[in-house]
């Protein structure tokens, strides 16, 4: 990944998006039926059954690339079981060593539109969800491939006792906020300030000279 060579976020969408509470609310009252992908199925069953046999705090890094993140919060967390998702197998295998690793932690090929419904059907009792950049589809018409826009946001909301998002677009964060609040959450937006990127794309970001910011739930 080159650094200091990123393009800020360019979006034609003003504000928050004018249907978002329609969407939030139609899945808030519809539960996705969409038929589960074996391969998630199959990875969370092994991962589940660690979950189960755990007896301490879990913390869940969606969306975690190459798995920098990950070992991060595993080194920091050194009594948790920390659990990395990613879609990509090219992403995860590229996981190597680094100044960051640790034995605490797993990282998982799964379609997390899938899992994340796994995880609340299995009620696992996750510490801290984090959801750790880039998704955002700036365009207007885009507006349901961002997370807090998919049918799977209801399972999102209601995974971890803490959820944190980054992300280098604050109008993503004010809109996963609003459609939280729908839910029935609260949480408060802040700048990163970490001197140590938690993710490849965050110390890219930066070097940019853009801003990072957190939302915290």
């Amino acid at each position: 990944m080159s650094f200091g060579d990123s393009k800020a976020i360019i979006s034609n969408q003003p504000g928050i998006h004018e249907n978002l509470a329609d969407i939030v609310n139609k899945h808030l009252s519809h539960a996705s039926k969409k038929p589960f992908q074996q391969h998630t199925l199959d990875a969370f069953a092994e991962i589940d059954a660690k979950v189960k046999a755990f007896d301490g705090e879990v913390i869940l890094d969606s969306c975690c690339g190459v798995g920098q993140s990950t070992r991060i919060l595993a080194k920091n967390n050194p009594e948790a079981l920390v659990i990395g998702v990613d879609k990509s197998a090219h992403r995860i295998e590229r996981n190597v060593e680094d100044i960051w690793q640790a034995d605490n932690y797993h990282l998982i090929r799964a379609d997390l539109n899938d899992f994340y419904r796994l995880v609340t059907k299995a009620q696992w009792q996750v510490a801290k969800h984090y959801i750790l950049y880039p998704n955002p589809w700036p365009k207007a018409k885009h507006v349901q491939r961002r997370w807090h826009g998919t049918a799977v946001f209801p399972d999102i909301i209601n995974i971890g006792e803490q959820i944190i998002l980054r992300s280098n677009w604050r109008l993503y964060l004010e809109e996963f906020l609003f459609a939280a609040e729908i839910a029935g959450k609260s949480g408060d937006i802040s700048e990163v300030t970490d001197a140590e990127p938690l993710t490849p794309f965050e110390a890219k970001y930066r070097a940019s000279g853009q801003q990072c910011w957190q939302l915290t739930i």
